[in-house]
């Protein structure tokens, strides 16, 4: 599936006036009523059913199509990516949507070949289909890693909120939150406030406790080391796979020249020691599950 996607996403791009079922269409979706509208783009193929697909071909640009939400289109990841909803969420609320055409195109898959393989990951860094297969399989196991961790970090983090029973000062905070912002607040528009927020002030107390009581706390040189862990990741990503250390360290300082990007860095970092401690000390349970269904556990 990836290598379809890359030969489409490097192929030659032709507009058109009339939509085919290999066509993308470009557009936003839009229902006045219920104050949504999504603008996006996707590929014909991918919806779902005889009676999606038909609306959509024979259409031409300046058309309105007409669907619903609810069975839009067949891959669950699909509903977030082009609809901006999970599809939980699309089918639950079965909107009626409209779509206006904006744009129709026809991709020509690329060939695969070394001029593609070198556009990809740079020089003779592969030189096969077999090669190719291999780095996007590496890419994905790496890639699927990190959003199991972070899944395993939202578990750990609503059974600790469960299981860690304490007393909060409900009605000081309540009256707090009504009078601490910018405008004062009405009494019950700060109780809202106060249940939105209670599970998250209860993790940040918890999450203090095990910082503390493990001795997990950061030093600088540690967000050092790892903004240029990042900086070299990313630039492998454009086939600089061994920059000099001078230069990882020119731009870890103007990055860490920045508050926000110390604090943002921090708190990455912080889950991962975190992450890391729970793995060690949590009892887990390994699942294995196909493709399909880690889709819809991780992103739904």
């Amino acid at each position: 599936n990836q290598i379809t996607t890359i030969q489409k996403q490097y192929g030659k791009i032709t507009s058109k006036q009339e939509v085919e079922k290999d066509d993308e269409v470009s557009g936003s979706f839009v229902n006045e009523e219920a104050e949504f509208e999504k603008k996006t783009m996707f590929e014909v193929a991918k919806l779902k059913g005889k009676a999606n697909t038909s609306a959509f071909v024979g259409a031409k640009v300046g058309d309105t199509v007409t669907v619903s939400t609810k069975g839009l289109f067949e891959e669950a990841g699909d509903y977030r990516s082009f609809l901006g909803l999970s599809e939980e969420e699309a089918k639950e609320k079965n909107l009626e949507v409209s779509f206006t055409i904006e744009e129709v195109n026809h991709r020509e898959p690329a060939d695969l070949d070394q001029e593609l393989f070198d556009k990809l990951y740079g020089p003779g860094v592969i030189t096969s289909v077999t090669e190719l297969k291999e780095k996007i399989k590496e890419e994905g196991e790496n890639q699927f890693k990190q959003q199991s961790d972070q899944q395993l970090l939202n578990d750990v983090t609503e059974r600790l909120i469960e299981n860690t029973e304490f007393d909060l000062p409900a009605e000081f905070l309540k009256k707090w939150i009504q009078r601490s912002g910018e405008k004062e607040l009405t009494f019950e528009e700060a109780v809202e406030e106060y249940e939105r927020s209670e599970k998250g002030l209860r993790y940040q107390l918890i999450e203090g406790k095990i910082i503390a009581d493990n001795e997990l706390q950061i030093t600088f040189e540690e967000i050092k080391a790892y903004a240029k862990e990042m900086i070299k990741a990313q630039m492998a990503q454009f086939g600089q796979n061994d920059p000099k250390d001078e230069e990882l360290e020119g731009i870890a300082a103007r990055i860490l020249s920045n508050q926000d990007e110390v604090k943002r860095l921090s708190e990455q970092l912080m889950n991962k020691k975190l992450l890391d401690f729970f793995k060690e000390n949590v009892k887990l349970k390994e699942k294995e599950v196909t493709f399909d269904e880690f889709v819809k556990e991780v992103y739904n």
